[in-house]
């Protein structure tokens, strides 16, 4: 065992300690709290590139397990784990992450609480880092935990906007719904195999003896128990990734900085529930399990796997119809994240880990540039957020709108030039094989062409046209800034510093080279992950028609948003959109996200709240009536008690007692030891008896 293997905790726990140190830091000690944090996650990177390197020697699962836990005879353990996808996941997730660190020591520059935002983002960073390693679900769903918590932190760092402690508020809740089915899944997978461990020694739930242990059982009729607790497990992936119906979380998270926003929807967060389901795919491929049991598999085993399918395929359909009638610039990328997530689900689901990885990570650096460009315009426009209010910036931020505009590309697919095109190709063509439906890919194919769109749409208002910033006349915004703008200058358009602006061009470069690792005639990204050798896979049958298809529908999403909205540049913040103008209803529709935000209010939210009403009725009238019924009567029973105590029982007590007493008084009279007493009573008696003698003789 290597060092870096014994010592992978270190990269997790760097960023953890450097928010904790932070913690103890007076709000004053800005330039030591984010040197901290960027020193911190540097080293951690270095750290990730020394377990890269290892992992491209060794490719195999290396891992170092410890008792954590000791009840009787059997024990609990943890572990951390180094293979090809924990390294690529760590170099990531360290990377991009550093790159948003420095961006936001500008982004944040003027910021009263500068301190605890570099406290908050390193323990995000440190709790996904955690759960990249993790070899154990148990220690997974822990560092899972921690980055539920800094996200609630870090949406709502402004806490003091209504609107943010209600979108913190939002992301915690939603996602602990999924993670109750996540919870459920672990206990199940621990009852049944007797470890949490994914790999030890042919002994953990991933290995054969673990998976074997459970097959053949069934949960309910048409289901296994290893498909049920795979779909458990995946209901925390889909909250935490933004599926499908758990999505309703992730465009709200726009509330927090511009910087969060990035880390959320590019390396961390979003990302942990789709690395969670590459990371448990064993437990859902029936190839794998088939090849383990060494017979054909039930129908039941292959239910996950459709589930994380079609959830994938509805979520990337409707991230992009919602996302082409928004306004708010962030909120079209949060709706882009949500389609770009299930487009990661759908190629987990169809083509596996490697397909649906190498869109994580190429989705990870051009939507991180994505979000970093427009914290840039946000900074640049004196916190605008509305599109409508923007136009022309391209000569006024002219890196931003390069970078922007890079980004912008790779997210569309652009035909062989940009990762985001070779990225979505694949799994595309996945979808295209997949043998259950072609329903998936005529879903993800109309989801990229309306992609292509909406950001075509994007750029045209924000960059080109007139600049409609100057004018501030009131706008009839649909949904309130979550910008806090107290943080930006005001004026006209500026270029961001050089600060903000270097990430943006490392980005770019990475947004454009990335794809080039997992092309078909080099697939170096898939054959890393799966550890085999490098084939080119030109020869797979329709991929030629798939690439194809994939480029015009790319330069027809382009072509058709130039064409609406470049050839004819809105002029006017009160103008009105051209898919508006036709289709009202349907534009209210999309913009509105389906109303399923508003249908939860009428329904879920709303029956909560009427069981809430009813727990409290209840817990006053009902249950406390019944608590107070019951003193009622211990209380009657205890004045009974005192009654009978003082006014019977102890009133004969008194009594017997007073007249022993006065007897023994009287009888101790007679006794006082004196002899010329006693002769005395004596003499007495005897005149008494004389006397009584006598009456009997005169009777």
């Amino acid at each position: 065992m290597t060092w870096i293997v014994r010592n992978l905790w270190l990269i997790p726990a760097l960023p953890m300690l450097a928010a904790g140190i932070s913690a103890l830091l007076p709000q004053r000690s800005r330039r030591p709290a984010a040197g901290l944090a960027i020193s911190s996650m540097g080293i951690s990177f270095l750290l990730a590139l020394c377990a890269f390197a290892n992992a491209l020697h060794t490719p195999g699962h290396q891992f170092f397990n410890f008792n954590w836990l000791q009840f009787g005879d059997q024990s609990l353990q943890l572990g951390w784990l180094l293979d090809p996808l924990t390294a690529v996941m760590l170099v990531m997730v360290t990377f991009v992450g550093l790159l948003i660190f420095i961006y936001s020591t500008g982004y944040m520059e003027h910021d009263e609480n500068f301190t605890r935002f570099f406290c908050f983002l390193g323990l995000f960073a440190g709790g996904m880092l955690g759960v990249v390693i993790a070899n154990s679900l148990l220690l997974l769903f822990m560092c899972w935990e921690i980055v539920g918590l800094t996200s609630y932190l870090l949406i709502g760092f402004w806490y003091q906007t209504p609107s943010a402690a209600a979108a913190a508020k939002k992301a915690f809740i939603t996602t602990r719904i999924g993670d109750l089915g996540f919870l459920i899944g672990m206990v199940w997978l621990y009852a049944q195999t007797h470890t949490l461990l994914f790999y030890n020694n042919g002994g953990g739930s991933l290995e054969q003896m673990g998976i074997v242990s459970i097959v053949g059982q069934t949960a309910i009729p048409g289901i296994s128990v290893l498909a049920a607790i795979g779909i458990l497990i995946f209901c925390g992936a889909a909250g935490k990734s933004g599926q499908v119906p758990l999505h309703v979380w992730l465009p709200d998270a726009m509330e927090g900085p511009t910087p969060v926003s990035a880390l959320i929807h590019a390396a961390t967060m979003v990302a942990a529930g789709v690395f969670l389901m590459a990371r448990v795919y064993p437990l859902i491929n029936y190839r794998v399990i088939e090849d383990y049991i060494g017979i054909g598999t039930p129908p039941a085993v292959y239910t996950p796997l459709q589930v994380v399918t079609w959830v994938g395929a509805i979520t990337a359909l409707f991230g992009a119809t919602v996302a082409v009638a928004q306004w708010d610039i962030k909120r079209i990328l949060a709706y882009s994240t949500v389609s770009q997530l299930g487009y990661m689900m759908l190629g987990l689901g169809v083509g596996g880990p490697a397909v649906g990885m190498f869109h994580l990570i190429t989705h990870a650096f051009f939507k991180a540039l994505l979000f970093l460009g427009a914290g840039s315009v946000i900074h640049g426009c004196s916190g605008e957020q509305d599109i409508r209010r923007m136009g022309g910036l391209r000569k006024y931020m002219p890196i931003t709108f390069a970078t922007y505009g890079i980004g912008m590309l790779a997210l569309s697919g652009f035909p062989l030039v940009v990762s985001g095109f070779w990225s979505k190709d694949a799994i595309l063509h996945a979808a295209h094989n997949w043998s259950v439906s072609q329903a998936p890919f005529y879903m993800a194919t109309l989801g990229a062409l309306l992609t292509a769109f909406y950001m075509t749409r994007q750029v045209c208002y924000v960059f080109f046209g007139s600049l409609r910033l100057p004018s501030h006349g009131p706008v009839s915004h649909d949904e309130p800034h979550s910008e806090d703008t107290r943080h930006h200058g005001a004026g006209h358009p500026h270029e961001s510093p050089a600060v903000m602006t270097a990430p943006l061009a490392i980005l770019a470069f990475f947004a454009i080279t990335l794809g080039f690792l997992g092309t078909p005639a080099w697939p170096w990204f898939q054959s890393f992950l799966e550890g085999r050798a490098i084939e080119p896979t030109t020869h797979e049958p329709g991929l030629a028609a798939v690439m194809v298809t994939s480029s015009i529908i790319a330069l027809l999403g382009i072509a058709l948003g130039w064409l609406l909205y470049g050839r004819r540049p809105v002029t006017t913040c009160d103008a009105i959109d051209v898919l508006d103008r036709a289709q009202p209803q349907t534009f209210r529709f999309l913009h509105n996200a389906y109303y399923i935000d508003a249908l939860y209010a009428a329904t879920f939210i709303r029956l909560t709240r009427w069981l809430a009403h009813l727990s409290n009725f209840f817990d006053r009238f009902i249950f406390n009536g019944v608590v107070q019924l019951v003193s009622f009567g211990v209380l009657a029973l205890a004045w009974l008690d005192s009654f009978f105590d003082n006014y019977i029982v102890n009133f004969g007590f008194d009594t017997g007692w007073r007249s022993i007493s006065l007897s023994g008084r009287a009888l101790a009279a007679l006794q006082n030891g004196r002899a010329q007493a006693y002769l005395r009573y004596i003499g007495l008696a005897l005149v008494a008896l004389v006397i009584f003698l006598l009456w009997g003789v005169a009777r």
